[in-house]
């Protein structure tokens, strides 16, 4: 899930947020203003109202991302690079590059979140308490009753053990750690977040017909989201058993053709485009990488304009670039395609140019380690 526009950044981790939250945040500041407070705290002004609908959801998102950073901290302490948190309509993800080492750091890495949820939780639920006792019943409890309730909500949710949930995530380390198969755990985490997800589903359809209102549309939404998150967790444990032991340096294309950067586009189509078999073609500079053109990008640019533009214009640029060793394993290279958009990798040694992998050598990289993993 990629972020709309970008926060800032907490505990060194970079912080986005997707447009969709604007969404799910107007619709929580706008249900406890105009139906929920209302209905338990009637006689007050629309203007208090619409402050703690808006103060209520401003703070649920701050606890959202609380459990989103704690996933971050822990997964940095056990290893593993983040490259950010991103906030969208169903919550939010940490983006983890690569696998925890083993269950432990699983088990911790997932269980923080739910941890600091239910924590949250509990913290405004003795504000509420002593509020309460102390005789203070008006919009003030209620903020302070829905965040309390809220948060331990999330953090019961998520432990539920099917992924791509925290809990699905508890479940794929203790079956991680019983039978030593790292992809067999992944398989039944994602399994049971179908299961999940089908029963969400049925049950919001259910909610939906018999009249208790849209918010049985909204649980199967949540379902149907389950469902495809697990069955590409599933996909992605399966790719990365096929992958185990290769290398970049196994299934890259060993000194690809490049082209100057200083090349037309004109040139580029009349010269390149024909004579070589690859879509994708490095610019280098004595031998080092400075960009990645495709076909792709040349065909956005007007054919009036191709004698004046130049590769390193309409190239991806260095700082996109995704490079990548040849000795490095290539699970580990995977969740680094996605940083550029052209979805593809240059190999270097000592900055020098020695190959580049594209989506069809990883393509065949998976047939050949699925059929070993079979054949064994």
């Amino acid at each position: 899930m990629r972020a709309s526009f970008r926060l800032g950044r907490v505990a060194g981790v970079p912080v986005g947020v997707n447009w969709s939250v604007l969404v799910i945040f107007a619709l929580i500041a706008w249900g406890l203003a105009a139906n929920q407070f209302p209905r338990s705290y009637p006689d007050r002004s629309p203007v208090a109202y619409a402050i703690a609908g808006l103060a209520a959801a401003v703070v649920f998102f701050v606890g959202l991302l609380a459990h989103e950073v704690s996933h971050a901290i822990v997964a940095k302490r056990n290893g593993l690079e983040v490259g950010g948190i991103t906030l969208w309509l169903f919550g939010g993800v940490a983006e983890l590059k690569g696998e925890p080492r083993n269950p432990g750091a699983e088990l911790r890495i997932s269980g923080v979140g739910p941890l600091v949820s239910l924590l949250i939780g509990a913290f405004f639920g003795v504000i509420a308490a002593v509020l309460a006792l102390a005789g203070q019943g008006g919009l003030l409890l209620g903020v302070m009753a829905w965040l309390a309730g809220i948060n331990v909500l999330l953090a019961v949710f998520n432990v539920l053990p099917a992924a791509p949930l925290d809990g699905g995530r508890l479940l794929r380390a203790a079956v991680w750690k019983a039978t030593g198969d790292r992809t067999r755990a992944s398989v039944v985490a994602a399994r049971a977040g179908w299961v999940l997800g089908v029963l969400l589903i049925g049950l919001g359809l259910w909610q939906f017909l018999s009249g208790v209102g849209f918010g049985g549309l909204w649980l199967a939404l949540i379902g149907w989201f389950l469902i495809g998150a697990a069955g590409m967790e599933e996909r992605q444990a399966r790719t990365g058993s096929a992958l185990r032991g290769i290398r970049v340096g196994d299934v890259m294309t060993p000194q690809p053709q490049t082209a100057s950067a200083e090349m037309t586009v004109a040139d580029f189509v009349d010269h390149y485009l024909f004579a070589y078999r690859h879509s994708a073609l490095p610019l280098t500079e004595e031998g080092r990488p400075t960009g990645l053109v495709t076909v792709d990008r040349v065909r956005g640019v007007p054919a009036e304009r191709r004698a004046s533009t130049t590769l390193a214009e309409v190239a991806c640029r260095t700082d996109e670039l995704v490079l990548a060793q040849p000795g490095e394993q290539l699970n580990d290279l995977l969740p680094r395609l996605s940083e550029c958009a052209d979805g593809r990798a240059l190999v270097v040694t000592d900055g020098q140019l020695v190959g580049i992998v594209s989506p069809s050598d990883i393509s065949r990289a998976v047939q050949r380690g699925t059929l070993r993993t079979a054949r064994g």
